[in-house]
């Protein structure tokens, strides 16, 4: 039941570093699953992330079962709501807004959707999702009616991450938003994964595959790519396997 995390685990001790595909179902056609997975089956990446901040019902399920048709990488959902939770995923990130106070994205979303996974097969992954300031408004920023976090407080950062695990969670995602006109920077990837004894995930901002190498120097151990490839595929001639 928890052999999507375990692998992770086993890959970081072996040194190896992850990297997901962020694909939001709002923003992408069914009708592109192939030719777009048959792309990143070449590439480098090693696992799939599906979901939005804001996601039409039934989007979700329909892109997931397609994806799964053309890939054997773990296919994970990111959801911004309880209605974009499908059981035809392999796991579930299930993300806590610990950058924020908006009780909903803390804990009662999670609540609406214990029902929804009663009977389920996803492997639930309890994941703190931390917000970071990037320079622009994001998706999540609006929809959960949350501030971000400034880039230049590291210590309330580090400190939030660590809440984090001393609450049990498996996973950190910090987090600078898609489409971020400011990524992560080394030192606060360093910081945290310091202090960390969990799994350190780092997205948004990255569009460059020497942004990628950064990150995961700084001490990432999966980086999310999502808008880069959004804006242009060709990106993934550059993490060819």
């Amino acid at each position: 039941m928890d052999a999507i995390y375990n692998n992770i685990q086993d890959s970081i001790s072996k040194g190896e570093k992850l990297l997901a595909i962020l694909i939001d179902p709002d923003k992408f056609s069914v009708d592109k699953a192939l030719y777009f997975i048959n792309k990143v089956n070449k590439s480098i990446a090693t696992h799939i992330f599906v979901g939005g901040s804001s996601v039409n019902e039934g989007l979700t399920e329909d892109l997931v079962s397609e994806i799964k048709k053309h890939t054997k990488l773990p296919v994970i959902l990111f959801p911004g709501d309880v209605t974009q939770i499908t059981n035809k995923a392999d796991g579930l990130l299930f993300l806590s807004l610990l950058s924020g106070r908006n009780p909903e994205y803390l804990i009662g979303k999670h609540v609406r959707a214990v029902s929804k996974l009663k009977d389920s097969s996803l492997e639930v992954i309890p994941t703190g999702y931390i917000l970071i300031e990037s320079g622009k408004i994001s998706a999540v920023e609006q929809v959960t009616e949350t501030k971000p976090i400034s880039r230049n407080n590291v210590q309330h950062i580090l400190d939030t991450a660590k809440a984090g695990q001393l609450l049990g969670m498996k996973l950190i995602y910090l987090e600078a938003g898609s489409g971020a006109k400011y990524g992560l920077t080394k030192e606060i990837i360093k910081a945290v994964k310091n202090e960390l004894q969990i799994p350190l995930i780092i997205g948004g901002g990255l569009r460059t595959k020497l942004q990628i190498e950064n990150a995961f120097e700084a001490g990432a151990d999966i980086v999310v790519i999502g808008t880069a490839f959004e804006e242009d595929e060709s990106f993934f001639d550059e993490l060819l396997k």
